[in-house]
């Protein structure tokens, strides 16, 4: 304030050569400002007179002659008003509380804030996105407003608590590229996150995000729908996951890595690799594989961009069903460490590296077509079912008059038996023949 108050009485003695609070110029000053020459010859009438006049229109600060009352308060308090003004006025490219920001690098970082919603106060010059480590617990429709953040092309969403992702949540993310969901327990994941048109997003990392299998469902019918056909990068690892919905990544054309390391996956029946006809890795390492069929083998050998599949710490089981992946083992280049694959069942082949086993150790016979066993057994079971049902029938034909004879004989029994209870009915029904049998038997 004094500064100002400084600034305010030199720019008011230029003007009018009388400085705020009345006080007069230094001796000489006047003189010299005045126009009077030294050696005390008198100034010129005119500019004496034009030194003495004020520019109209200029607000004239201070208390000297000519001055208004107050105008120099009034001055020095609208400069101070503009000044702050000025300084808290929020500017388009300013960050918001609790984060910190780099507009060189087009960078936002809001980490580890307890944040329990989006900023919405976001700069729009941002690319880089962080909120991590925080508490959203839900995001909702338009957490991300219309139209503020047309750059923001990698966004990071990890370990936030996150439970809920609802639809149209991404949607206003028009140059969206990566999205990091790793680390929230979702429960509720919506097929329409990314709105109808769908979304450019080519990586989506969701490591220990799909612990809840509704949530896997959910993600399958939104790869099924085509809203994410951009997507060249899926990581599903630590998930848990036993097996994946059938047809489940159909709808990638573009996928070109896919991880699902570090479940617990025991086939991959279910699973399609038709048309990832640009997939070039594969993680498959830390599951529970046994084995892979020949019909999974033959999905791989028809990958064309294939380059890198991971098998590591499986759990395979080396009997007849495994002479498959031996074969294709030893004739692809395409898997990483397969010198290191072992044997984890039976005991006797515990540790037994596969490229290493040969037929004769897995003790197969030579393999019969097994449909046309069974048809053959079904066949014989047939004809002797029919040959026992006609030597009983034979028997039933010449024993004909003795098992007439003895369905009478039965008849018979069963008539006298039947009319012995009749008898006892009728006399315990008729108290008098009651008291006459009892007379009787004494």
């Amino acid at each position: 304030m004094e500064r100002l108050r400084s600034a305010a009485r030199s720019r008011c003695g230029k003007r009018s050569g009388a400085c705020p609070g009345g006080e007069a110029p230094a001796p000489g000053e006047g003189t010299a400002r005045s126009g009077q020459r030294p050696g005390g010859s008198r100034p010129r009438p005119r500019l004496a007179a034009r030194s003495r006049r004020r520019p109209e229109g200029k607000v004239v600060c201070g208390a000297g002659p000519g001055a208004m009352p107050g105008r120099g308060a009034l001055c020095l308090g609208l400069l101070l008003h503009v000044l702050l003004g000025c300084g808290s006025a929020q500017q388009p490219g300013s960050c918001p509380a609790l984060c910190e920001c780099s507009e060189a690098a087009k960078t936002v970082k809001c980490v580890n804030r307890n944040l329990t919603a989006v900023p919405p106060d976001l700069p729009s010059y941002v690319r880089n996105l962080f909120i991590t480590g925080n508490r959203l617990a839900r995001l909702p429709a338009g957490a991300f407003p219309a139209q503020r953040l047309p750059d923001l092309s990698a966004l990071n969403l990890s370990g936030n608590h996150l439970r809920a992702v609802e639809a149209g949540a991404l949607a206003a993310l028009p140059a969206l590229r990566q999205l990091d969901l790793s680390g929230n327990p979702l429960v509720s994941l919506s097929p329409q996150a990314f709105g109808e048109g769908g979304s450019p997003l080519e990586e989506l990392a969701l490591h220990g995000a799909l612990r809840n299998h509704s949530v896997l469902l959910s993600l399958a019918a939104m790869l099924q729908s085509g809203a994410l056909r951009n997507l060249s990068r899926l990581e599903l690892a630590d998930n848990g996951l036993l097996l994946l919905p059938a047809g489940m990544f159909t709808a990638l054309p573009a996928l070109r890595q896919l991880d699902l390391s570090n479940n617990s996956l025991v086939g991959l029946r279910n699973v399609s690799f038709q048309g990832l006809g640009q997939l070039q890795s594969l993680n498959l390492s830390d599951n529970s594989l046994g084995v892979l069929r020949n019909s999974t083998l033959a999905q791989f050998r028809g990958l064309p961009a294939l380059q890198r599949v991971g098998l590591g710490r499986n759990a395979w089981v080396c009997d007849c069903a495994i002479e498959d992946l031996v074969a294709w083992l030893k004739e692809s280049d395409q898997v990483e460490g397969k010198e290191a694959l072992t044997c984890a069942y039976p005991d006797k082949m515990l540790g037994k590296a596969l490229l290493k086993i040969n037929g004769s150790e897995l003790n197969c016979s030579v393999p019969v077509d097994l449909p046309s066993q069974l048809q053959t057994s079904y066949v014989f079971l047939g004809i002797v079912l029919a040959l026992i049902g006609a030597i009983f029938l034979l028997v039933l034909y010449l024993n004909r008059k003795g098992i007439k004879k003895w369905m009478h004989n039965i008849r018979d029994a069963c008539r006298d038996h039947m009319e012995g209870y009749h008898y006892r009915y009728e006399i315990n029904a008729d108290p008098r023949l009651t008291n006459l049998s009892s007379n009787s038997d004494v």
